[in-house]
């Protein structure tokens, strides 16, 4: 027993005193932690745009094509007003990277066409030496009519490709970029977007939903297939890396690269949300990919 003022205090109440105040310090911790998380996930990492570099090594890449830098961006879901910051970063990041070629892998909206509008008035700003393309997202396929969805991306001086290809001419060597429909009750038709291109010409091919790469190199080898969807989660368990939430033909692929065979697949974390405007260890992304030849050449 201990004295103190004359008031005797038990050693048994002193651990009870300092054990209640550990507790109460332990929840303020736990309190501001979620806080601070919650603000991070519903207000900083929606708003924060990372950009990621990365080398893709192809086997067979024809001399021409070595170096070339292609910019990926997918999944605006755009929410006018809401999105405009983060919009203006991007176009500004893209302007800053200089790429060769662009490619949009869908789903620029999230249920309602007429933002299609004011997001491709920012898009505009926009420019690659070799041309900006996109594809179908089902989102976009759900919400919006085909013919009306391709019109305005032509009309904005992008190129969009639905179960189709362009040839392009890029140092003396071809490339094919094909686009397919959307996978998630779409009409994606491989053999017609395919169709006409020579064996030996590298294909670059933009599917919106990662999962379908299977089926695309079963019809031959793909230089790279460039996919979003998966939004890499969107929101992930730091350190560990888990999502807990991922779409339907996208469970295979999260985000990142993959190499099958002679095969090539890059599925970028997006840049826009669906649901809750939250994005958590999986910041906003703009893919810049270079294309560098394989040892196994």
């Amino acid at each position: 027993m201990a004295k103190n003022c004359g008031v005797m205090i038990s050693d048994k109440e002193r651990t009870g005193a300092r054990g209640g105040t550990s507790r109460r310090n332990a929840m303020f911790l736990m309190s501001a932690g979620l806080a601070g998380s919650l603000v991070n996930g519903l207000w900083i990492e929606p708003r924060s745009l990372s950009v990621t570099r990365e080398d893709v090594r192809c086997r067979n890449l024809p001399a021409g094509l070595a170096g070339l830098r292609i910019a990926l961006l997918a999944d605006f879901h755009y929410r006018p007003d809401a999105d405009d910051v983060l919009l203006e970063k991007v176009v500004s990041a893209v302007s800053r990277e200089k790429p060769d070629l662009i490619v949009l892998a869908g789903d620029f909206i999230n249920a309602d066409p007429g933002v299609l509008a004011p997001l491709l008035g920012s898009l505009r700003g926009m420019s690659a030496t070799h041309g900006v393309f996109g594809v179908m997202g089902n989102h976009d396929g759900w919400s919006g009519n085909r013919s009306s969805i391709r019109r305005q991306f032509e009309k904005a001086g992008i190129s969009f490709l639905i179960n189709q290809h362009s040839m392009l001419s890029i140092r003396g060597e071809k490339l094919a970029v094909a686009g397919t429909d959307f996978v998630w009750f779409g009409k994606p038709d491989p053999a017609r977007a395919l169709r006409g291109i020579g064996v030996e010409t590298p294909v670059l091919a933009m599917v919106h939903e990662p999962d379908y790469f299977d089926v695309m190199r079963e019809r031959r080898d793909i230089l790279l297939q460039l996919s979003g969807h998966t939004h890499g989660g969107q929101c992930r368990v730091p350190l560990v890396g888990f999502a807990p939430i991922i779409p339907k033909y996208g469970r295979k692929y999260v985000h990142g690269g993959f190499s099958r065979g002679g095969s090539n697949l890059f599925v970028t974390r997006g840049v826009g949300t669906t649901g809750p405007r939250a994005r958590f260890a999986c910041p906003p992304e703009l893919a810049i990919l270079t294309l560098r030849g394989s040892e196994l050449s």
